[in-house]
C-alpha cells in the first residue's frame, strides 16, 4: 500500500490544528511558587521591618496603630484561630505574620496586590490572611469589647456625659457613617446614597469618651439614619426596652424627673428615648430652643468625634472599599472592635473636674413621672438648661 506524502500546507495545517489542541489542555504551571516569592523570608516587609519596629515604640504604634504590648495581647486572643499546619511542601504562613498583615490592610487601605509584593506574597494568601483575622477577632473578641451594656454602665455614662459635656439624663449620641464600597453586581440603587455614591452603614451609639457602646454594620446606604435605627436590632432592643436602660431620673440639683435619652440630629425621628435638635426656623425668636439645640449638638458630637477618630486610625475609611458588601461589613465591624480595644489601653491623662451645683427650684410647669409625649420630654430638657443658666460654669 502506497503512502502519500502530505504537502506542505496539509503538513502547517496540522501543525496548527496541535498547536490548539495543546492551548486547549490548559497551560500547565512553570513554576510553583514565583521567584520573587520564595524570598519571603529574607526580601518581604514583614521579615526585614518587623524586628527594627519592635526596637521603637513609637515607629511600632504609627506601623501597626497600636502598641507593641496590645498587638502581642491581640495575638495572643487570636493566635489558636489563624494557625495553619505545615505541609512537606511548604510551610504556611505564622499567625504573627498573618496579623500583621491584616492590621497593614487596615491601617493603609491599600490594595491586596499592593500589599502581596511588598510582603512577597500571593494575592490569594493576603486575601484569607485579612479576612481569617477579621473573622477571629468577630468571633472572640466582640462581646469582650462591645458588650451589651449593664445598668452600672448606663449610670456611668449619664454621669460622665453631665460631667464632661453638661448634658443630663444621656445615654450615648447616635448618628451613621456611609462606608463607600464599589458598586456590588445586580444591586440596582439599594447601595447608592444621596452623596451620590455606593456605600453601606455604620450605625454607632457612642459613649462621652468616644468608646462604641453598640454597633449595626451593612444597611443599604439608600435608607435614612432613622429607618435603619428603627430596622435594627439596636432600635428594636431599645424600644421594647431590653437594654437594661435605667428607668426616668432626676435632673441634677432638682427633683423634676425625666426620662434617660439618647441624642441623635435631624435625620432621626423624635422619641421619647431620643431627642433631636428644635427645627431651625423655630430656634430664630426662642432663646431657649437655641440654647437647648447648642447644648445637645454639643454633646452630640462625640460621635462625630468618635467617627473622625476611627478614620484616622484606620485609612481604609479614606478609600473606595473594592469589596462585596459581606466582606466590607467584617472588616468594618472588626475596625470597630479594634478601636475600641485600643482606646481601652490608652491611659488617659485628663481628669475629670467635679462641678458643684448649686440648689435649684423646681422647673416651672413641670408634673413628676408622667411624660405626655416626645415633644414634653424635650421641652423639660430646654427648660432645664434655661434653669441651670448663670447657675453653673458651663465649659
Amino acid at each position: 500500500m502506497a503512502i502519500r506524502r502530505l504537502s506542505l500546507t496539509e503538513l502547517a495545517m496540522v501543525a496548527i490544528i496541535l498547536d490548539e489542541e495543546e492551548e486547549n489542555r490548559g497551560t500547565q504551571r512553570r513554576y510553583w511558587i514565583h521567584e520573587s516569592l520564595r524570598k519571603r523570608k529574607t526580601e518581604g516587609e514583614y521579615w526585614t521591618l518587623y524586628r527594627h519596629l519592635m526596637d521603637d515604640e513609637e515607629k511600632f504604634f504609627s506601623y501597626f496603630r497600636m502598641t507593641s504590648f496590645q498587638f502581642n495581647e491581640l495575638l495572643r486572643k487570636i493566635e489558636k484561630h489563624i494557625t495553619k499546619r505545615n505541609t512537606q511542601l511548604r510551610d504556611s504562613l505564622s499567625p504573627k505574620e498573618k496579623l500583621a498583615v491584616c492590621l497593614r490592610y487596615l491601617a493603609t487601605g491599600d490594595s491586596f496586590r499592593t500589599i502581596a509584593f511588598s510582603y512577597r506574597m500571593g494575592v490569594s494568601s493576603v486575601r484569607r490572611s485579612v479576612f481569617e483575622v477579621s473573622n477571629a477577632i468577630i468571633n472572640n473578641m466582640l462581646s469582650e469589647m462591645i458588650p451589651t451594656p449593664t445598668t452600672e454602665q448606663w449610670e456611668k455614662n449619664i454621669e460622665e456625659f453631665w460631667s464632661k459635656w453638661n448634658f443630663p439624663n444621656c445615654l450615648g449620641s447616635i448618628d451613621g457613617k456611609h462606608i463607600v464600597i464599589v458598586a456590588p453586581p445586580n444591586s440596582g440603587s439599594l447601595y447608592f446614597n444621596y452623596k451620590k455614591s455606593f456605600s453601606i452603614v455604620l450605625m454607632a451609639l457612642v459613649d462621652a469618651n468616644y468608646n462604641f457602646i453598640a454597633v449595626n454594620v451593612g444597611a443599604f446606604g439608600k435608607d435614612s439614619d432613622g429607618g435603619i435605627l428603627s430596622k435594627s436590632k439596636l432600635g428594636q432592643a431599645i424600644l421594647n426596652n431590653k437594654l437594661n436602660i435605667p428607668a426616668s431620673k432626676n435632673f441634677p440639683g432638682t427633683n423634676v424627673s425625666a426620662p434617660c435619652v439618647i441624642l441623635g440630629d435631624e435625620a432621626f425621628p423624635l422619641k421619647n428615648y431620643l431627642l433631636r435638635p428644635y427645627p431651625s426656623q423655630q430656634t430664630i425668636a426662642d432663646v431657649k430652643k437655641r440654647h437647648f439645640n447648642y447644648r445637645l449638638c454639643r454633646a452630640r458630637r462625640v460621635v462625630e468625634n468618635a467617627f473622625g477618630i476611627l478614620s484616622q486610625k484606620f485609612r481604609i475609611y479614606n478609600r473606595r472599599m473594592h469589596l462585596r458588601p459581606e466582606y466590607a461589613e467584617k472588616i468594618v465591624l472588626t475596625t470597630c472592635i479594634l478601636y475600641n480595644y485600643i482606646r481601652r489601653g490608652v491611659i488617659e491623662t485628663e481628669t475629670a473636674t467635679s462641678m458643684q451645683f448649686l440648689p435649684m427650684q423646681n422647673l416651672r410647669h413641670q408634673g413628676g413621672n408622667a411624660v405626655a409625649s416626645a415633644f414634653e420630654v424635650r421641652s423639660q430638657f430646654a427648660n432645664f438648661f434655661q434653669t441651670v443658666e448663670g447657675q453653673i460654669d458651663w465649659a
